[in-house]
């Protein structure tokens, strides 16, 4: 807008912010203060179970986050403030310094989000701003309000999906369900997932390992193939009594058998012995070990997560510094079509489940958005769900693709939302970016003269993907 040949900009994030039509607005605030289901996220039970206050800003912004690791890196900072020892203080400082350049990154956004969300902070984060900032922002961290529950209550937090392996005791969930953790009784659900995954990676470090923790946690001695899908239903059937509705895998590529039942075993029982076993053996397994673990949640009513396309540890140096999960991951190319495909085609014979799929390859939104459409079934709305933007892709124009994509090809109208998928209990906000997001994207589609402008069926579209889809599709 010009005044008197002067440009005027928008006020820096404001109430209207990623707004830009009247329909827009409207929608927004009919679904700003709804409640949120993050079903898919990485918070850790224990610290939820402990009702913990974060004892300052680099604890709740830099503890676990590699999202913030990369672009510190990207930075030249040392790692010495990014994953090292660091002062606290001193590593606040290198992020304050890293997000100036952030323009046009998300990450820009959720920080400044949280800064007003959690704390009444309007003011930009710069190296000026920094010093009054951190004694504000901590000194609030300690209140109640801040704390696990404090959080929860504010945002209206529904329920949260945790991650977690099936040899799981699930202690913290049964503690917090039954309100004699020291968080006490809250409104919030707090429902593990099951993840498989080290269980169904014959070549991983550490897997004859890991099956002996499994058997330990089933007490069974698994042997085979066979006892170990035993092993892994009997650890579903625990989670389930848990609260537990759904379960995830994180796949570079859709697996397929190629090998004989017979090869199978042999490289199970190889593997068993730290043995190295063939590609096609491996993945042969994985597929052999996914489809029978699909008929068992369709029998159960659990949803299954399907992650696709992560290149995991490409810097070695790193990762034998590090560890896994600190930065140095990827978006990976492979084609997944035919093999998903396949495998879908073979579950669905023996019982397929409500599917989510996620890509954090773009390229993938148009394959598996069409090939799930093959696989939707009478009687569920929305039973196979091309998931929210995931990672990579969470950003204002990732979800729109991922969104614009569903809509072009199959029903945005029973799409489930946004996830979190985040470590940090300062997230919340990123389903209110995702809701401007959304709310934005359809209002301008109506302003534009693509869809009636009726306001009742429209709150109920942006109402149903922001929270009641979620609700209904996991029970």
């Amino acid at each position: 807008m010009a005044l008197n040949g002067v440009i005027m900009a928008k006020t820096f994030m404001d109430e209207n912010f990623l707004l830009e039509t009247e329909t827009a607005r409207s929608l927004f605030n009919a679904v700003k203060d709804q409640e949120i289901f993050d079903y898919h996220c990485h918070l850790a039970p224990s610290q939820i179970a402990g009702n913990i206050n974060m004892k300052d800003l680099t604890e709740a912004w830099l503890s676990g986050d590699h999202y913030k690791w990369r672009m510190m890196r990207a930075m030249g900072i040392d790692e010495k403030y990014i994953t090292g020892n660091g002062e606290s203080y001193d590593k606040f400082l290198a992020w304050t310094k890293t997000i100036e350049k952030l323009i046009g990154n998300p990450l820009y956004h959720w920080t400044h989000l949280e800064l007003q969300r959690y704390f009444g902070i309007t003011a930009p984060l710069t190296e000026k701003s920094a010093p009054s900032i951190w004694k504000e922002a901590n000194a609030m961290l300690k209140l109640p309000e801040l704390s696990v529950k404090g959080i929860f209550n504010r945002f209206k937090i529904y329920a949260v999906g945790t991650t977690d392996d099936p040899a799981d005791s699930l202690q913290y969930h049964k503690e917090i369900a039954e309100g004699t953790a020291p968080i006490g009784k809250i409104s919030a659900k707090v429902i593990p997932s099951f993840r498989p995954d080290r269980a169904l990676d014959l070549n991983s470090d550490g897997f004859a390992e890991y099956v002996n923790e499994l058997s330990k946690a089933g007490n069974i001695k698994i042997k085979t193939v066979d006892d170990l899908i035993s092993v892994l239903e009997q650890r579903l059937d625990h989670f389930i009594k848990t609260g537990c509705r759904s379960s995830d895998h994180a796949l570079e590529y859709p697996p397929v058998v190629s090998v004989s039942g017979n090869e199978i075993e042999n490289a199970f029982k190889k593997a068993l012995r730290k043995e190295k076993v063939s590609i096609n053996e491996a993945d042969s397994f994985k597929a052999r070990v996914l489809t029978e673990l699909s008929c068992i949640y369709a029998k159960k009513d659990i949803i299954m997560q399907l992650h696709f396309s992560a290149l995991r540890n490409v810097n070695s140096k790193m990762l034998n510094l590090l560890g896994a999960n600190t930065g140095y991951d990827a978006v990976h190319d492979n084609l997944i079509s035919a093999n998903l495909a396949a495998l879908l085609d073979e579950l669905e014979k023996k019982g397929l489940p409500k599917t989510i799929f996620y890509s954090l390859n773009p390229k993938d939104y148009y394959p598996l958005a069409t090939i799930m459409g093959g696989f939707q079934n009478t009687g569920v709305e929305g039973k196979m769900q091309l998931g929210s933007a995931w990672w990579f892709c969470d950003h204002r124009d990732g979800m729109e693709e991922q969104m614009r994509v569903l809509a072009n090809v199959g029903m945005l109208g029973a799409f489930i939302g946004m996830l979190t998928d985040s470590r940090s209990f300062l997230s919340y906000p990123r389903h209110e970016y995702f809701r401007r997001i959304l709310c934005n994207m359809i209002g301008k589609w109506v302003e534009n003269g693509e869809y009636p402008n009726d306001m009742n069926t429209l709150t109920k579209i942006v109402k149903d993907i922001s929270f009641e889809n979620a609700r209904r599709y996991f029970n």
